[in-house]
């Protein structure tokens, strides 16, 4: 089975740095590998369009350079998904919509594999990850499901309630705040400025960092870092650079203001 940098990052105690595609376009993972600056690669499936092949292709592209991935599922069929993607070479999981601590703990029995030690529900089976017959159900298998990342948005006004609770469950290792739903799920819709929503966000990563597990922070603008900075002092380590499509769409939009304004 091949190693997790991310896993071993973590383990570690060192930073990370994402990037988010919603391309499933294979390519866009090899632009990224060759940056050399990328830790993993996180396909959003919650929001992009996609097929099962286009998971293990993400997969194998990943794998021709030193960097894991992630997928971030849908709240439905969140087994499903989240099992097929594993199987497809996809290292990570980010599991989204969680409301409660049965929801936490269902998430970490997706991953971990179906043995008395680690109470998954995840099977042996003959996929990609394990060479389709060559690991199949062996103890590198077990190993490697228990080392996948799990992460989990903490995005709901339930899982802000009962915050401590679900970051008490056993085999989470990242979380992140979500402000567009946590704002939707408060009656604020699109007041992501509110300082409910900052105050949330701040009470997520510091419960987090107290629990031992490790908050990330997506950054939302291509215009530069600011705000970083006021992360890493509070102990945040973990960052996932804009998505694709938020790149390209600013981009497009400042430079052909630019130009628009050269041309008169």
């Amino acid at each position: 089975m091949r190693k997790n940098r991310l896993r071993e990052l973590l383990r570690e105690g060192r930073p990370t740095i994402g990037v988010r595609i919603l391309s499933s376009w294979p390519g866009i993972v090899e632009v990224v590998g060759h940056t050399g600056i990328i830790d993993y690669v996180e396909f959003v499936g919650e929001y992009a369009p996609w097929d099962l092949h286009d998971l293990e292709n993400l997969g194998r592209a990943t794998e021709l350079f030193d960097m894991s991935s992630m997928m971030k599922v849908d709240q439905e069929p969140k087994g499903f998904i989240a099992q097929r993607a594993l199987g497809s070479g996809i290292q990570n999981i980010l599991f989204t919509d969680v409301r409660s601590v049965e929801d936490a703990r269902e998430c970490v029995r997706i991953v971990k594999p179906e043995t008395p030690e680690h109470q998954g529900i995840n099977g042996c089976h003959m996929r990609r990850n394990v060479g389709y017959v060559l690991e199949c159900g062996t103890q590198e298998y077990v190993k490697a499901m228990d080392e996948a990342v799990i992460a989990l948005m903490i995005e709901k006004k339930g899982a802000i309630d009962h915050l401590d609770e679900i970051l008490s469950v056993r085999g989470i290792d990242m979380v992140q705040f979500g402000p567009c739903d946590y704002s939707l799920s408060i009656g604020m819709p699109g007041e992501r400025s509110r300082k409910e929503i900052k105050e949330a966000e701040l009470k997520v990563i510091k419960t987090a960092l107290k629990l031992g597990i490790r908050p990330r922070v997506e950054i939302n603008s291509i215009y530069g870092l600011d705000g970083v900075k006021e992360y890493i002092d509070l102990g945040v380590k973990d960052f996932s650079l804009p998505a694709d499509v938020v790149i390209i769409y600013q981009w497009l939009k400042e430079s052909g203001e630019d130009l628009k304004k050269m041309l008169g």
